[in-house]
């Protein structure tokens, strides 16, 4: 089973052919965001689903207290790039607002419903992340 930067390298070698499909046949995309110190591209393979014409991802991080590194990278510069498959583009990330969450989190629960658990592991509001294709 694929994970972490081993995932990245064999998504993105074989255009998604090994890696897009993971547990319990979760879809995966690989997200690009710009260190906010390093300046450094980082790329993080993350569940991902679909609104409309935009994707989601959440910031779980598995229900820890501090959200993944990915997430603040992309709150302190939203312009991003994502590749689903062979698929690659220049995407605006956005936190969903409180108003938007409850049904995108319905989505996103559909795909990975550990999601509720890791929620109930801390006392953070995990995000939900929209992915605007530039």
């Amino acid at each position: 089973m694929l994970f972490g930067r081993e995932h990245v390298d064999r998504y993105v070698a074989t255009d998604g052919e090994e890696g897009y499909t993971w547990r319990e046949g979760t879809e995966i995309l690989i997200l690009t965001t710009k260190g906010r110190k390093s300046g450094q591209l980082r790329s993080t393979p993350l569940i991902f689903g679909r609104h409309g014409d935009d994707y989601l991802v959440v910031g779980s991080q598995g229900g820890a207290p501090i959200a993944p590194r990915w997430y603040r990278n992309l709150v302190a510069d939203p312009q991003v790039q994502v590749q689903i498959k062979g698929d690659r583009f220049a995407a605006h990330a956005r936190t969903a607002t409180a108003e938007e969450k409850p049904e995108l989190w319905k989505t996103m629960t559909a795909a990975w419903p550990h999601y509720d658990q890791y929620q109930k592991r801390t006392e953070r509001v995990i995000p939900v992340v929209i992915l605007t294709r530039d």
